[in-house]
């Protein structure tokens, strides 16, 4: 099923039969340097592979474009647009992408001067989630996206936005621009988008409230994407999502339960993969589907350590984690995936900083190896997390005991002449969220660490991979 097109999409059609629209792919290099530190050879193969994972496009090539000074109208100076067009028509390109930035006005200028169709790495970013997105959650949140990107890029070429309508009443007036109603259009679209998403997200919310009352510990995966997280999934759950060699495989999340050593049992749950510079309006968008991380016990950072650029990944994914406002208390581990990828000497360096680390796992997801050790961890964390109590409650303590049953910790509840007894099993993280909400009723000791490992700790300090 075919999305809602994008504010000025690519004449792209997704039908086989169809002839591939042919795309050029230029990343603004400013010399001023990347601040992440990526380099502008790996930030163009990015945006390449990002142009592969949209169907109906035919890659012609891409180039670093040096840039010492962004040109407020053209982002380019007049000798490089010149010297652009006469390629783009050489190679009868039919769509350029920016790997950046384009304001409106640039964009449309670009457009006008090229004669082709323009999409910035936002636009890209959002055409590819419009084509995957499958659930109802999913088309509605990457439809507001959308919406809300188009908003600000009704500065166009379009001659209908210059005309006004009349005004109302007896004194004419210049009346409303075409623009300004198309945006209150837009505007209105989006109220009806939320209340969609409204009732959706509630739906959700219904089903993470029936899955509370299952008392597993949720491990979330995370990564950036193409790390191999679904690969992962796959072999840990046997589930069949899919996992293919592309950025943005996976977008809605899926959930399965896996039974681990020593009679353990967690639900795991895999996320749409990170990516730098992901666009706000999908990071506030994709917030109700990403919330299972925030309600996670344990993360899994899976990190392709084969990737040259693997520690800057690293630090992209941990700003989105901070920015989804994922707490640091979170028992987090990493698993080093692609193992099988890298090179003997690769290899063996990579073995001796994975061994200075307790909370590294290095290994392959498609080979299986180093797995057992990382199950072993995270069934060792959740029996150290999840802990059985007696507690005796108040008969007026109403509250503190529907948040108990809310959150499913409840096992057993029997009356008794003091009060209400119930047996409780919860993971560390509720007994800490139930003594800061009933400090005056919380057991002693509530919400501490009750093995030698914190698992609020912060992992030990590494250096820097590059394979």
């Amino acid at each position: 099923m075919r999305k809602k097109p994008l504010a000025n999409p690519p004449d792209v059609t997704h039908s086989t039969e169809a002839v591939p629209t042919r795309a050029l792919v230029l990343h603004p290099d400013t010399r001023a340097g990347d601040r992440s530190g990526r380099t502008p050879q790996h930030s163009l193969d990015e945006c390449i592979s990002l142009a592969h994972a949209l169907p109906g496009l035919d890659v012609a090539g891409g180039d670093v474009v040096r840039l010492p000074n962004p040109h407020p109208g053209m982002l380019f100076g007049k000798g490089k647009v010149e010297e652009l067009r006469a390629r783009i028509e050489a190679d009868e390109i039919e769509l350029i992408l920016i790997d950046g930035t384009v304001t409106p006005v640039q964009q449309r200028n670009l457009e006008k001067a090229w004669k082709v169709k323009l999409l910035d790495r936002t636009g890209l970013i959002l055409e590819i989630f419009a084509d995957r997105a499958a659930t109802r959650e999913g088309v509605l949140q990457v439809e507001l996206a959308a919406l809300t990107y188009q908003r600000t890029r009704l500065v166009r070429a379009w001659t209908h936005l210059e005309r006004q309508r009349g005004g109302l009443g007896f004194v004419g007036g210049p009346g409303e621009t075409q623009i300004e109603a198309d945006r209150r259009a837009i505007d209105e679209q989006m109220t009806k988008l939320r209340r969609q998403l409204d009732k959706v997200v509630k739906t959700r919310e219904l089903h993470r409230a029936a899955r509370a009352k299952v008392p597993y510990p949720v491990v979330a995966l995370v990564g950036y994407t193409n790390a191999g997280k679904s690969t992962l999934f796959n072999r840990l759950t046997g589930a069949d999502v899919m996992a293919r060699d592309m950025l943005f495989a996976t977008l809605d999340p899926t959930m399965r339960s896996v039974d681990l050593p020593h009679d353990t049992k967690v639900i795991l749950s895999d996320t749409v993969g990170f990516i730098s510079d992901l666009p706000t309006q999908l990071v506030a968008a994709f917030r109700a589907t990403l919330e299972e991380v925030l309600d996670a016990d344990l993360i899994v950072h899976v990190r392709d350590i084969s990737h040259p650029e693997t520690e800057v990944q690293a630090r992209d994914v941990e700003a989105i984690l901070e920015a989804l406002g994922v707490d640091d208390d979170i028992t987090r581990l990493e698993m080093w995936n692609k193992a099988d990828a890298l090179t003997s000497d690769d290899m063996a360096a990579a073995e001796n900083l994975a061994a200075r680390r307790d909370d590294v796992y290095l290994g392959s997801a498609l080979t299986g190896q180093g797995l057992d050790a990382l199950l072993e961890r995270i069934a060792s964390e959740m029996t150290a997390a999840l802990s059985e109590i007696t507690l005796t409650l108040p008969f007026d303590a109403g509250k503190a005991r529907a948040w108990l049953h809310e959150e499913g910790a409840v096992l057993e509840e029997t009356q008794g002449e003091d009060g209400i007894y119930l047996s409780l099993r919860w993971t560390h993280r509720q007994a800490t969220r139930f003594a800061a909400a009933f400090p005056e009723i919380a057991p002693e000791g509530t919400g501490t660490a009750e093995t030698g490992t914190d698992p609020g700790a912060a992992p030990a300090a590494s250096e820097p991979w590059h394979p």
